[in-house]
């Protein structure tokens, strides 16, 4: 959502004073996070083949600044890529590094940003090793953070992307840690935004380690000054009764965003559903 100002001012005033712009006025970031579901061919009548147009016309209309996408199989980022031509990202499968496994990742408007640097790390024991089940994880997990330099201020953010694991608690837990952990060292100075599926609601452990450190990182749901659309993300292609509904998908910010707007557009049951998760989509300034 870019916002357009006219600002008028007296000639004596941008003598003495120069511009008057302001990059909160005037360069606000759109962030997606956006669970795809992993190619299943047990998904039916939501198989991807039904929801690969869906998903590309979606970010292609909300035309976000960055995102960062969770579930993608090899075939899936080859699809979607191909579509989502205004984009460069990086990614690597988690199972191997390369290509084998579902991947995290993340994608930036090339006409909006230049990457700097970038890389990976596994969420277990060995994070610099490919493919490892951390703790009393399920699944192998990854995390993709590229550091982006905004070539329209020419300030620098940093942009990390996970999926935390579904069935172990511990394996959450450390996971959050671990990435806490490195954010420093891999941001410098800049700001940081972390999207994912995290796979807990707010009241658990893993969440509260999230946000534990508020000069770090805050819930953007939590801050945004105006929230539209439902209040869930997981409904399970709408076999979910819509009262037990969860949402577990979040953007984590730097407390130095001003976060004007979030919201997660419900899912459309006269349609083809995009995914088993809804999109969070926040507006930033910074």
């Amino acid at each position: 959502m870019k916002t357009h100002l006219s600002i008028v001012v007296p000639v004596l005033a941008l003598l003495t004073l120069g511009s008057c712009r302001t990059k909160q006025q005037d360069e606000p970031i759109k962030c997606i996070t956006f669970n795809i579901r992993y190619d299943n061919r047990g998904d039916s009548l939501n198989s991807w083949e039904t929801r690969r147009d869906t998903i590309a016309k979606f970010i292609n209309s909300e035309h976000p600044d960055i995102f960062g996408l969770q579930e993608v199989l090899a075939n899936q980022l080859h699809d979607l890529t191909a579509c989502l031509t205004s984009y460069d990202y990086y990614g690597v499968g988690r199972d191997d590094g390369a290509e084998a496994g579902e991947y995290a990742p993340v994608f930036w408007d090339r006409e909006r940003f230049a990457p700097v640097d970038k890389g990976v790390f596994w969420l277990s024991q060995y994070p610099d090793s490919a493919g490892f089940i951390g703790w009393d994880g399920a699944c192998t997990r990854i995390a993709t953070w590229v550091r982006l330099r905004d070539t329209r201020t020419g300030d620098s953010l940093c942009l990390l992307n996970t999926h935390l694991d579904h069935v172990g608690a511990e394996a959450q837990i450390n996971g959050i840690d671990l990435i806490l952990g490195r954010l420093e060292a891999i941001a410098g100075d800049g700001p940081v935004i972390m999207t994912g599926d995290f796979n807990v609601n707010d009241t658990s452990e893993a969440y509260r380690r999230a946000t534990s450190q508020p000069d770090l990182l805050v819930d953007s749901y939590a801050e945004a000054k105006r929230k539209d659309g439902v209040a869930y993300t997981y409904h399970d292609f709408g076999r979910i009764p819509e009262g037990e509904r969860q949402k577990i998908d979040y953007i984590f910010v730097s407390p130095s965003f001003d976060v004007t707007q979030i919201w997660i557009p419900g899912e459309d049951t006269t349609a083809t559903l995009m995914s088993d998760h809804n999109p969070v989509i926040t507006v930033l300034n910074y």
